[in-house]
């Protein structure tokens, strides 16, 4: 039995404990996820998703194996044991080909899950529900189901060739909104009634059996649905347990299968708590992390204006937003708000588009120079507490070294503790 598998049985059964997925493949993040969990002394699950890193390298230019290699080496370099990473693919299937026929789209995503798989990556989120460009309107759920088995019959199959057996684990079913987050206010979220639920594991179950898939099917330890969480550019729907108890009834009657929440980010502890507690175990969450790291990295460029010369500066936040509006597709069509409120919600918005810029060279140069600029010396205390105010207070009491990395750092701890503390540290 895998560790995931330990894990959901346990909260099946009752135990307070779950695991959150970060779901980022920003080193800074990454970094802090690590100290998080050597700090806690606990597994680390991160995910790839199939727009970020892919065949053809994703947005980030990456290949699964080499995802996997990177983050194997922030592990090493942080001394965190390589055995206590899980490393899973989040929306496996046709979603970056959707404009093509369902055949072609689905070669792809077949390529797709091979490569996650012989790169050594064991949860993967099977997620065949986005329509192809030859598909009726409305795709049917029982098209989904078939389409899942058929990646999962492709995983199978590369495990076993790679690795001699599989062990992998499966997640089934999606969420709304798509891979990458909201494109649009949100006015009202529905919870997934369990009727749906019934029928998505009935229809997987059946298609699985049919390609004799049933060791697999015994190994599928995740269905997502929507527990009523979700945010926006500004607000958080935040999570209420009394509507999901329909679903948590349900799911206690379904053998060795928990929820996977999507989407939730800025979650508050108590929230966590209680989605944890409902057999949600597992928790997907991303932008809250990269909008820690813009918080952080934005009060540092406010330092170093009030401490060096213009000429100097990295300019790092009018930087990083030129490059945005030179090359605007990664944010636009989540921004649909009068030209008034762009800038607000390119630099603020919850939804945090700006983790796909800072990839890009000039700005991770702008980044570097800001470190460089405020590393000659520690940071004078009245700025710090200024502007990071509570890496103020952990530089005081000794528990913080005062250089900007490390400012960062916690900063960005604060939000993956909030995580733990729900996951791991429930009496």
């Amino acid at each position: 039995m895998t560790i995931l598998q330990k894990l959901i049985a346990a909260n099946k059964c009752g135990d307070k404990r779950g695991i959150y997925a970060v779901c980022s493949a920003h080193p800074l993040v990454l970094e802090a996820a690590i100290l998080q969990a050597k700090q806690d002394n606990s597994y680390l699950l991160i995910e790839a998703t199939a727009n970020q890193v892919n065949q053809f390298g994703g947005y980030t230019t990456m290949m699964p194996a080499d995802f996997m290699a990177f983050v194997q080496r922030l592990a090493t370099e942080q001394a965190f044991a390589v055995d206590k990473l899980i490393l899973g693919g989040d929306h496996l299937g046709p979603v970056c080909w959707c404009d093509e026929d369902a055949e072609a789209a689905m070669q792809k995503a077949e390529q797709l899950i091979a490569t996650y798989v012989a790169a050594g990556f064991k949860k993967i989120h099977l997620d065949t529900s986005m329509r192809c460009a030859d598909d009726d309107a409305i795709l049917a759920d029982e098209t989904v189901a078939i389409r899942a088995a058929q990646l999962c019959a492709v995983a199978e199959k590369t495990a076993v060739n790679t690795f001699g057996h599989s062990d992998l684990v499966y997640v089934i079913g999606t969420e709304v909104p798509p891979p990458g987050g909201a494109d649009e206010h949100i006015d009202t979220l529905a919870v997934t009634e369990t009727d749906h639920v019934a029928s998505t594991l009935a229809l997987h179950h059946d298609a699985f059996l049919k390609l004799g898939l049933s060791a697999a099917w015994q190994r599928v330890v995740g269905l997502v649905v929507q527990p009523g969480v979700e945010f926006d550019n500004t607000q958080v729907f935040d999570y209420d347990s009394s509507k999901a108890q329909q679903l948590k009834q349900y799911i206690q009657t379904v053998d060795r299968i928990a929820f996977e929440a999507h989407s939730t980010d800025y979650q508050t502890p108590v929230a966590y708590k209680q989605l944890i507690n409902d057999h949600f175990a597992i928790l997907k969450v991303g932008p809250e992390l990269t909008f820690a790291l813009r918080e952080a990295l934005f009060a540092l460029s406010h330092i170093e204006d009030a401490l060096v010369d213009t000429e100097q500066c990295s300019h790092l936040r009018t930087v990083i937003d030129a490059d945005m509006q030179q090359f605007p597709k990664n944010w636009q069509r989540f921004y649909q708000v009068d030209s008034s409120l762009q800038k607000l919600y390119r630099r603020f918005s919850f939804s945090d588009r700006i983790r796909y810029y800072w990839g890009q060279q000039g700005n991770q140069n702008a980044v570097e120079t800001l470190f460089s600029n405020l590393q000659a010396q520690p940071i004078p205390l009245p700025l710090l507490s200024q502007y990071m105010p509570l890496q103020y207070l952990a530089v005081r009491n000794g528990s913080l070294e005062n250089n900007p990395k490390s400012l960062v750092l916690h900063h960005i701890m604060q939000v993956t503790s909030r995580y733990a503390d729900a996951c791991f540290k429930q009496q």
